[in-house]
């Protein structure tokens, strides 16, 4: 392994003002920029790694993130992943994985691992089915920067980043209002679910400014703690059968859309020349799908970025003995058209 006394002897500097320079020590500010330039490109032409762990000893940090997944095989959790990490990447910190899985029970446990390993901060994608308010407060009481990200906290003082569910289903809802449908069927989200009930509230809002009648008996909800392709199925059945003429369908989430939209066809009903389809989400495969879905999009690469960011900033105040208040994202979601809507069919 190449160390800092072999770039000293071949640059032809003492070992002090290497250190300095590849340490990015303190009195690096008053080493000349040829200096500098010159140990870099020795260091780099020798191969010289620094030693991370001995640098974090010197200087009480270990660069390091903590992030917890609720299931990294879920495509809302991978799609923040990526934000978080191509921010985190660039300025030097290191992310540390933990997937629980979907298991609640082991979300202490890799908190406890990850403040072991010295984490600067934590980040958690959090799944409103397994991570409710109590355990999340648990942040406040740490001391360690925490962002959590898909739920804001009431009166804890934890930073969040969270998406505008009501402004989605809005717009989801004023798309079939302007293409004319006015017999709109719905299927809400388990009552559980905080997302549930702020796209919900979305809904009615939009429908209470336009005047719009939501009909009772063309109104379901998801029965289970989430939702599930055979329940979202036996839904829409019936739907059919309370109201077959509604000519429009806002479902809680993709999957419930792709859902409706099976067992639409296999009803005999088109979708969308029979009947609008819209979705929430946007997972990867929505677009993919026959027709091709149109959706409320999370941002949820956007999501994990301002998450990262928040995080940054945090761990920096932290070096620098600044008190910093916690701070909340609202992002703003995006209907992406697609195939499965188009105008009211005549009457």
């Amino acid at each position: 392994m190449v160390t800092i006394r072999d770039v000293a002897g071949k640059s032809g500097f003492s070992i002090t003002t290497v250190s300095m320079v590849l340490n990015d020590g303190r009195g690096a500010a008053r080493i000349s920029g040829r200096t500098r330039t010159r140990v870099w490109k020795v260091a780099r032409r020798l191969g010289y790694r620094p030693n991370l762990q001995a640098r974090s000893l010197r200087s009480k940090r270990t660069h390091s993130v903590g992030v917890v997944v609720f299931d990294l095989t879920d495509p809302y959790c991978t799609q923040i992943w990526r934000g978080i990490q191509n921010h985190l990447r660039p300025i030097g910190l290191f992310p540390i994985v933990t997937d629980l899985q979907d298991d609640r029970s082991q979300f202490q446990p890799c908190l406890d691992m990850l403040m072991d390993r010295r984490v600067e901060g934590i980040i958690a994608i959090a799944n409103p089915l397994y991570l409710d308010n109590k355990l999340l407060s648990d942040f406040a009481h740490r001391d360690v920067p925490a962002v959590v990200i898909g739920r804001e906290l009431a009166n804890v003082p934890v930073s969040s980043v969270v998406v505008d569910n009501a402004a989605g289903t809005r717009q989801a809802l004023q798309h079939l209002y302007n293409l004319g449908h006015s017999r709109i069927a719905f299927i809400r989200g388990p009552s559980i679910l905080v997302d549930s009930i702020q796209r919900w509230q979305g809904l009615e809002d939009f429908a209470r400014e336009v005047a719009l009648k939501l009909d009772p008996r063309l109104i379901l909800e998801i029965k289970g703690r989430n939702s599930t392709y055979t329940e979202a199925c036996e839904l829409t059945e019936e739907l059919m059968r309370r109201g077959p003429d509604f000519t429009a369908l806002v479902a809680f989430d993709d999957l419930t859309a792709c859902a409706a939209i099976r067992a639409m066809t296999r009803a005999g009903r088109h979708v969308p020349k029979d009947c609008s389809v819209v979705g929430f989400d946007d997972i990867p495969s929505s677009a993919f799908y026959n027709p091709p879905l149109t959706t409320v999009q999370q941002q949820l690469e956007m999501q994990g970025s301002l998450g990262a960011e928040i995080m940054e900033e945090l761990i920096r105040a932290r070096a620098e003995n600044r008190q910093v208040q916690p701070k909340h994202r609202r992002v703003s979601p995006k209907l992406i058209v697609r195939d499965s809507t188009c105008s009211a069919p005549r009457s």
